[in-house]
């Protein structure tokens, strides 16, 4: 075997050990943590507050969990907290003081403050003005990117959270770990629904 390969091999495997504990920890670690009892690591109380109401409205509890069931704000917060340089964590806070400040500008009040309807609008504002994702491969862009702003990158986060929290992974989605053979004609009555793989 070369010996660059070998090195390169096990550069990679020794990081690879490395880093799988620390990131399973900050998925376990929000598992551990009751509603009543929680402090968050980054958000200040406001912040926390405005993360919690904006991940609630845009994944409500219905007939599956809401984004606070499954802790999607602990999981945010502890995301920026472990793992934003202290730019990252700055911009957060700026962001989030910014979308306050356009609610208190527009709507009277801050965001957690706001009665369902204009929360709505807010949300709604924020959905048609917000840059989306692009096209790209393997997280990388493709062709031009529009500059994507705090409420795109929260609703992705919180979407991120919901469907990689074990609630989900367990008990709702669908889990089938094989994919069987190919069939593409047939009604998904008939095979049913394959989503989570773990």
């Amino acid at each position: 075997m070369d010996r660059r390969k070998a090195l390169r091999k096990t550069g990679l495997f020794a990081g690879a050990t490395i880093l799988m504990p620390s990131m399973l920890s900050l998925f376990e670690s929000c598992k551990t943590e009751t509603r009543l009892d929680w402090q968050p690591l980054f958000f200040t109380d406001v912040e926390a507050k405005t993360i919690a109401k904006l991940v609630d409205m845009i994944l409500p509890r219905t007939d599956t969990p809401g984004a606070l069931d499954v802790k999607s704000d602990i999981f945010i917060d502890k995301v920026i907290a472990k793992t934003y340089d202290k730019e990252g964590q700055d911009s957060m806070r700026a962001d989030i003081a910014a979308f306050n400040k356009n609610c208190k500008e527009n709507y009277g009040d801050i965001f957690i403050n706001l009665n369902t309807e204009d929360s709505t609008k807010v949300l709604t504002e924020a959905e048609t003005n917000s840059g989306k994702f692009g096209s790209g491969v393997w997280g990388t862009g493709v062709g031009p990117q529009e500059t994507i702003g705090f409420y795109r990158s929260m609703k992705s986060m919180a979407i991120w959270a919901y469907f990689t929290s074990e609630e989900m992974g367990e008990n709702v989605l669908s889990y089938d770990p094989i994919p069987g053979k190919y069939e593409p004609c047939k009604p998904l009555s008939e095979v049913g629904n394959k989503w989570s793989l773990g």
